[in-house]
């Protein structure tokens, strides 16, 4: 049975085995014939840490909105964690989404009236888990990203580094498949920026498949795999390159 409760694609293990993400041959055209995504093809397996680069309007927003399965393609097939999208209704893509992805945005979207523990438990407010559960799941993972100090206060008590570190936190406290962090520096200094993208290599060196949507090219050069967006195709993927 897979995670949605429905028995997954018969050939579900093989692509899990292999890719947490897979997209083939995704187009995507709005109304009025604007094609913002042309035929991408593109495969992430478990433990990578990628960048996808591009100006703007090369359709690097469309991809992660469709990646994170908040829109769906025009055609193509886009699998996450084994399971294709296209087979779920809008409730089994909710609950895929809520599942297997964690999201981190350049604006945090924290909740105001809540703590910094709060916000980070409120991620598995849905799946069953009891309330002590997580708080000490939530107050771990605080700790883990260096907020243990930290743990009580509310977003606007928090400096932007700390509200970006308590966003990561709520993105990964369900353990999701992958994680996308749209600009996850853009509204960060320098120095606050290089301390999050350094956060977020060292928790894919302990295992959290990261893709990071930038424009940044400091932040592409940390990334150990780099795929190149234009036009809505893929211009250059690093991948396999020494």
């Amino acid at each position: 049975m897979s995670l949605l409760g429905s028995p997954a694609p018969a050939d579900t293990t093989d692509r899990r085995n292999a890719y947490v993400l897979e997209l083939r041959g995704v187009t995507k055209v709005y109304a009025g014939g604007v094609t913002a995504l042309a035929g991408v093809d593109l495969a992430i397996a478990a433990g990578e840490l990628v960048a996808i680069v591009g100006p703007s309007g090369s359709g690097k927003s469309t991809l992660l909105h469709v990646i994170g399965t908040l829109d769906r393609p025009t055609s193509g097939e886009v699998w996450i964690d084994g399971h294709s999208t296209a087979a779920l209704d809008d409730q089994q893509l909710a609950s895929l989404r809520a599942q297997a992805i964690g999201f981190v945005f350049q604006q945090f979207f924290l909740l105001d009236g809540m703590s910094a523990l709060e916000n980070v438990a409120t991620a598995l407010l849905y799946t069953g888990t009891r309330a002590g559960e997580r708080r000490r799941l939530a107050r771990e993972l605080l700790e883990r990203v260096g907020l243990g100090h930290r743990l009580h206060q509310l977003p606007h008590k928090l400096s932007g580094g700390e509200r970006q570190r308590v966003a990561i936190a709520r993105a990964l406290l369900g353990r999701p498949a992958i994680v996308l962090a749209d600009e996850p520096t853009g509204n960060l200094d320098t120095r606050t920026g290089a301390e999050i993208l350094a956060l977020l290599e060292e928790l894919n060196r302990d295992g959290a498949t990261i893709l990071v949507i930038t424009h940044e090219r400091e932040v592409a050069d940390a990334c150990r795999r780099q795929v190149a967006v234009r036009d809505g195709r893929i211009e250059h993927d690093s991948a396999g390159e020494a």
